[in-house]
């Protein structure tokens, strides 16, 4: 366990004082999944790592944004707990702080919630050097603005993450998956009547013509609602949950610029461009980057669209573009957090 939060306050002090950039590093397995590039001096966060503490029985772990989720996983794992958002562990590279600062959440999102949903609380560095605490290490907690949650996603423009508070879930005692042969359109109709059941459903996605149905939680309800549903058992080591939570499921894994368009599950396919992956249950939607104005759908859909490996000198914005007045909220957000916009500026928007 290594605390540098005070080695990490004086390096931003330092920077503001002589206008210096930073640019957030932790494990460096995101830099190219979303957002802009950022050049800027690195602050690496790597180091400051381990498990504050852990009480199993009360379903709480707070660790040092540095903390590898691969390590938090095992940890879990000992007590029959893990993260119930299913972040990617990127190979042992992805850190606790980096999945926040993402909001990287696996296939079980819809059912289990996004990494947002199990913070209780977050450490943090502002602009000015300041170590600030917000939340707590309780589930019943009320602290007014939801400033812990607020940092999902932001990708280090409001702080520097150094410690996170989660709230944990035990392990299903069952898994099952099941694959049914349908294309795209039937598979988001068969998708939108088993979201609708009550059943212990976890996963649900379309790959390559085949959609599969995850199914985990008692024994039981898992056992009889396979038999309802029907469709052809997958062997755990062919089902693609792993491939989906790692960000590397069909064209996923080639690398190549995609859409990754979130819109309502019933949301209807734009015509003309057939999607490459559908996951969490229609929620989330991937699409080839070329020929196809994702942002232009998404806004038509109430949903939005961001580029997911953008070029790495590109200058262009790869999130879908805000309304003035969510643009003035994220502008009076940064300069309260970060008025210098030393903070991995541009990170999240040009004009961030």
């Amino acid at each position: 366990m290594t605390d540098l939060v005070e080695v990490l306050c004086e390096r931003v002090r330092s920077a503001r004082e002589t206008g210096a950039a930073l640019s957030i590093r932790g494990g460096d397995s995101k830099r190219l999944w979303q957002g802009r590039p950022c050049s800027a001096d690195t602050l690496d966060v790597a180091s400051h790592r381990g498990v504050v503490a852990y009480e199993p029985g009360e379903l709480v772990l707070v660790a040092r944004a540095g903390t590898a989720i691969s390590e938090l996983t095992g940890i879990l794992a000992e007590e029959g707990q893990a993260l119930a958002f299913e972040p990617p562990a990127c190979g042992g590279r992805a850190t606790l702080g980096g999945t926040l600062a993402t909001n990287c959440s696996g296939p079980a999102r819809p059912w289990n919630g996004a990494v947002r949903d199990a913070v209780l609380g977050v450490q943090l560095i502002n602009g000015r050097g300041e170590c600030l605490n917000f939340g707590g290490r309780v589930m019943k907690n009320v602290a007014g603005y939801d400033v812990s949650r607020l940092q999902a996603g932001a990708l280090g423009s409001l702080g520097v993450i150094t410690e996170v508070s989660l709230k944990v879930m035990p392990q299903p005692e069952a898994t099952h998956t099941l694959a049914l042969e349908l294309d795209a359109e039937r598979a988001l109709q068969q998708m939108s009547l088993c979201a609708r059941e009550p059943a212990p459903l976890t996963g649900a996605c379309w790959l390559e013509g085949q959609l599969f149905l995850r199914l985990a939680g008692a024994a039981a309800a898992v056992e009889a609602t396979a038999r309802r549903w029907g469709g052809a058992s997958v062997a755990p080591a062919a089902a693609p949950w792993q491939a989906l939570r790692e960000f590397a499921a069909g064209a996923q894994a080639a690398a190549a610029p995609l859409w990754r368009v979130s819109v309502a599950g019933n949301a209807p396919l734009p015509p003309g461009i057939a999607p490459l992956l559908i996951d969490w249950a229609g929620a989330l939607r991937w699409f080839p980057a070329e020929g196809f104005d994702a942002w232009r759908h998404a806004s038509e859909q109430g949903g939005h669209a961001a580029l997911w490996w953008p070029a790495a000198d590109s200058a262009a914005d790869t999130a879908q573009p805000l309304a003035a007045p969510l643009q003035a909220l994220h502008q009076r957000l940064k300069m309260a957090f970060d008025p210098e916009r030393i903070l991995n500026p541009g990170r999240l928007y040009s004009w961030l």
